[in-house]
């Protein structure tokens, strides 16, 4: 579940206000967009603030006594999705048209590489545990929805949303990304054990050995 749809069914309709208004919306235009009381609106807003999806603003111009402004903050306009997958997709599929699958392969390896490291990688004698988690976190981060399990006695990161799922269907090499990006952010190899393309419940990954700092980007 989205953080917008954690929120009560007011407080997200207040936040779509908000996004639509360039200027900012006050506690009397909400009011009367929303249908509710002053009262009801000034304590959504306060509810809001405090979790830093709304903030007040400068008082608009009102030829008397100024009025109080609210709008969101880049906090709340991350609560509204960014379909940047529906995109990526389509770029993603002209370029395997014009490049070819082993080219495309190679452009997506490189760029998984190059995202992970800009990342800080866990020195060689971090602990497993810790690795995992903080991997993980990158991830959920991307919009894999991951997370670090434990399985077997052993901690493995599960992805539950494939990020590009449509291509990959029609092309697995998307995966190497993915792997590459991963092997690049934690600085272990990293074994994709089930996929969801293939079939998986999830996406799962195990981390092998740190790897050395010579290492060419080529994976298993």
């Amino acid at each position: 579940m989205t953080a917008l749809r954690q929120l009560g069914t007011t407080q997200q309709r207040l936040l779509r206000q908000l996004l639509m208004a360039n200027d900012g919306g006050t506690v009397e235009s909400l009011c009367a967009q929303l249908h509710i009381s002053h009262n009801a609106v000034r304590q959504h807003l306060s509810a809001l603030i405090a979790r830093h999806y709304v903030e007040r603003t400068q008082s608009k111009p009102s030829g008397g006594r100024p009025t109080a402004c609210y709008r969101l903050t880049e906090e709340g306009h991350a609560l509204f999705p960014r379909n940047y997958a529906t995109i990526a997709t389509a770029l993603l599929t002209q370029l395997y048209e014009r490049l070819g699958e082993s080219a495309m392969e190679s452009t997506l390896r490189e760029l998984g590489y190059g995202l992970g490291s800009h990342e800080v990688a866990p020195s060689p004698d971090t602990p497993s545990k810790d690795v995992v988690h903080d991997l993980a976190q990158k991830l959920d981060t991307l919009g894999y929805e991951a997370t670090a399990t434990q399985r077997d006695e052993e901690w493995q990161i599960e992805a539950f949303n494939c990020v590009f799922h449509a291509l990959a269907k029609q092309h697995p090499q998307v995966c190497k990304f993915d792997l590459a990006y991963m092997e690049a952010a934690s600085g272990r190899r990293v074994h994709h054990m089930e996929c969801i393309v293939r079939g998986g419940h999830v996406c799962r990954f195990r981390l092998g050995v740190p790897l050395p700092k010579s290492k060419d980007d080529d994976e298993e």
